[in-house]
């Protein structure tokens, strides 16, 4: 069988390891198409990275707390707002039982409070200088008041029957009275004012 020298298998072996090397290694020809490469994501403006990146849940939950917070304090103001104006006139009545109260005592008349159409009446009324009307009428022209019949409450005298009045004196010690205010567009606001018989005229929020 006749076989190839020593020689001609080398060069036999270098041409064929060439030939592959060339083949393997050929750059690619001009007119060949290649893929541009994706943009990093690093080449990103940072805005809108931030804008990928999206919230993450503790904020989430401090946004909503804030809604939850502004929803109820719009619904408290607006519902003390009327609260608020039925306080205001509780006090200012308060004030000017206390004072007949006082009246009373000093004079010895019992003084009455009854609940008029207007507002409110003295009988008798209390002394106020010449160029003062008596107080007659509520701060708020909404307010309006019921006397509570309360155990051991003085009622009838010079009043005629069903009306709503308060008896105060002449005695230091008086029977335990209270009055209610409500606003009269929202009857369900109410403010109490009342006394023991012994302490002064105090007001109590809510329904009775």
């Amino acid at each position: 069988m006749p076989t190839l020298a020593a020689g001609s298998l080398e060069a036999c072996t270098r041409t064929l390891v060439g030939v592959w090397v060339a083949k393997r290694f050929a750059p690619c020809p001009p007119s060949a198409a290649r893929t541009p490469p994706l943009p990093a994501q690093n080449a990103l403006p940072p805005r809108l990275l931030g804008l990928i990146r999206g919230f993450t849940l503790l904020e989430l939950l401090v946004v909503l707390a804030i809604i939850a917070f502004a929803s109820a304090g719009v619904g408290f103001a607006l519902r003390d707002d009327t609260t608020a104006r039925l306080e205001r006139d509780a006090l200012r009545l308060g004030a000017l039982l206390e004072a007949a109260r006082a009246q009373a005592q000093v004079t010895g008349v019992p003084v009455r409070w009854r609940v008029s159409a207007q507002g409110f009446l003295f009988d008798p009324e209390p002394a106020v200088s010449a160029n003062e009307a008596p107080p007659r009428q509520w701060l708020d022209a909404d307010t309006r008041a019921q006397v509570e019949r309360l155990p051991g409450t003085v009622t009838g005298g010079a009043l005629q029957t069903g009306e709503d009045s308060l008896l105060l004196g002449p005695d230091a010690i008086i029977a335990p009275q209270a009055v209610t205010l409500f606003a009269n567009g929202q009857p369900q606001q109410r403010v109490r004012l009342a006394t023991d018989g012994v302490r002064p005229f105090a007001v109590q929020a809510g329904t009775p």
